[in-house]
């Protein structure tokens, strides 16, 4: 990622807080920690809330694992002043994280739990109180804000199945698939083309499935 692409990115006041923080997310889960300090330093520059760094790096753990995310909010402390926060043990219950889920999925929600309950009861509920309620739940970054950074880590991490199905939570959630697609297209800068084409490839698959008017990819 060169220093013109930032500076670009840092021009559409309109469009960077919702394309900051994706980038971060990649950033974090793909271990480019140069680019990272990088993506951070800028969010720091125009104002990005460090409480909303702060909530896109915990949430990789749920995709990239503790390993990533200890090493990822290790280095953004550097540059943002997390030790304000004073933490409050948040014991959500599972209708929150059922409610959650239900946003994201909408009418396939029964369907995802009972397949998942087929091979593992024990996920089927942790993705309900682990990941929907515990971590998804959290405040200071909206759901509307979260999925997109989720597209973020899942193009990066090129998992097809998971992408395509928040892809389709990132739309439920009025995020609109020009935005979608700028967040897809711009992680070139972080991991590739391949990562791109990658993403662009699950995105024309979900737009081929649903009448988007205006819909070029």
């Amino acid at each position: 990622m060169n220093t013109e692409f930032i500076r670009n990115l840092e021009k559409n006041k309109s469009k960077f807080k919702f394309l900051i923080l994706p980038l971060i997310s990649s950033a974090a889960v793909l271990r480019k920690e140069k680019l990272l300090n990088k993506l951070l330093e800028s969010a720091k520059r125009n104002n990005i809330n460090s409480s909303k760094i702060y909530e896109a790096l915990l949430q990789t753990y749920l995709f990239a694992g503790f390993p990533s995310a200890l090493i990822s909010l290790q280095i953004a402390s550097q540059i943002f002043p997390f030790e304000k926060f004073r933490y409050k043990l948040f014991k959500p219950g599972k209708k929150s994280g059922i409610r959650n889920c239900k946003k994201i999925y909408g009418n396939k929600f029964d369907k995802l739990i009972s397949n998942i309950n087929d091979f593992s009861p024990e996920l089927s509920e942790w993705l309900i109180i682990e990941g929907y309620g515990k971590v998804l739940g959290r405040k200071s970054l909206s759901l509307k804000e979260r999925e997109l950074c989720i597209v973020a880590i899942l193009c990066s991490m090129k998992f097809e199945s998971q992408l395509y199905s928040h892809i389709n939570g990132a739309y439920r959630l009025n995020n609109s698939i020009r935005l979608i697609k700028m967040v897809i297209v711009n992680l070139e800068q972080v991991g590739g083309m391949h990562i791109k084409s990658f993403g662009l490839k699950v995105l024309n698959e979900y737009a081929k499935t649903r009448t988007l008017k205006g819909l070029k990819i």
